[in-house]
């Protein structure tokens, strides 16, 4: 994809995402993405040499292979928000061999998936690209929902399924996150001993976290925040979804602050907001990948791209995409997939 054809999908937009010159944390501040990543980031860390082999086979895979960027498909929906609703615009996603099938076609550095997916195809794809196994879900028939994080299986399960990392969802805020933070962090440290790569699905959940109106959830200082508890458990890569307001903590009355987080870490510029989240992410040390979000039909490739260019100039190291992709025909799944791969390929992105 050209600059100018992803210039015209930014929209209006395209000047204050192209242009932007950040001067929060400046670029010579970060740990940025490259061919290098790993070497700079993880050779002096604790990881061992077969963590450092399976960060190399995400990061070495796919389209995106020795760039420092990642583009994984994640398909946990099924759990998360129903095998019906998940799959219905597209049923052949019901058979799991569709489901990596997309992904080597896509040309994906790694897919994420459940315990069950990957139990019934892992001898034919275990070899022909990175597997991460999502060890805990929020099953979604407790009635009400509690909006809790159950694990579906063990690390050794995930470890004998062939799987290259295993991923987990810590809601952070929520009542049960103290025993999330517990299980996970275990998890993880498991993970590592059996050289697997770790991540982490960093996400916000309290209904405190909303004031007048206003969403917190998605708020730069709380999902930063949430980041940095996460990368403290020593997860290799963060999952966050993309910040659309600032000023969580002020408006709750909640945690602690500093003025100088508002007024000079961040601006409203999407592309400062990002970058919060990862200089949180001990200055890019830790990879952010940020999500791709719902599918909302035809508007679903401008917002891929958008969330792309925001996450690169920030200096973030990719995307997580799935109903963008998985929700649609094949073909037009693979070309969404290609589309914010091509943003991280485009040397004319540069970042802020």
């Amino acid at each position: 994809m050209t600059i100018d054809k992803i210039t015209e999908l930014l929209g209006a937009e395209a000047d204050s995402l192209l242009k932007h010159e950040s001067k929060t944390f400046t670029k010579d501040m970060l740990h940025l993405p490259g061919m290098d990543f790993l070497d700079r980031s993880f050779v002096g860390s604790s990881r061992n040499p077969q963590v450092l082999r399976s960060l190399g086979s995400m990061y070495n895979h796919g389209r995106l292979g020795g760039t420092g960027y990642l583009s994984i498909l994640p398909v946990d929906q099924g759990i998360e928000h129903t095998a019906g609703a998940s799959f219905a615009p597209n049923p052949i996603y019901f058979d799991p061999d569709k489901i990596i099938e997309l992904a080597v076609e896509g040309g994906c550095n790694a897919v994420a998936t459940t315990f069950g997916v990957l139990a019934s195809v892992a001898r034919k794809y275990a070899h022909k690209i990175p597997m991460m196994v999502k060890l805990n879900h929020n099953e979604l028939m407790t009635y009400p929902n509690k909006y809790d994080q159950i694990m579906f299986g063990s690390v050794d399960d995930a470890w004998n399924l062939g799987a290259t990392a295993v991923g987990a969802t810590i809601y952070f805020g929520a009542p049960e996150s103290n025993r999330q933070i517990v299980e996970v962090a275990k998890a993880f440290e498991r993970a590592h001993e059996l050289g697997m790569a770790t991540v982490l699905w960093c996400y916000t959940r309290n209904n405190g976290f909303k004031k007048d109106g206003v969403d917190y959830h998605v708020a730069a200082d709380l999902t930063s925040q949430a980041n940095h508890l996460g990368v403290t458990i020593q997860a290799d890569i963060i999952k966050q979804k993309l910040p659309e307001n600032n000023g969580g903590f002020t408006a709750i009355n909640f945690a602690k602050s500093h003025p100088k987080m508002y007024s000079e870490l961040s601006t409203m510029n999407p592309i400062d907001l990002c970058r919060y989240q990862v200089a949180n992410c001990y200055m890019g040390r830790i990879g952010l990948i940020n999500s791709g979000g719902e599918s909302k039909g035809a508007a679903d490739l401008a917002e891929a791209v958008t969330t792309a260019v925001i996450n690169k100039r920030a200096g973030g190291q990719g995307l997580i995409l799935g109903r963008k992709a998985f929700q649609r025909p094949m073909n037009e799944g693979v070309a969404i997939l290609n589309a914010i791969q091509d943003v991280y390929l485009n040397n004319e992105i540069t970042i802020a």
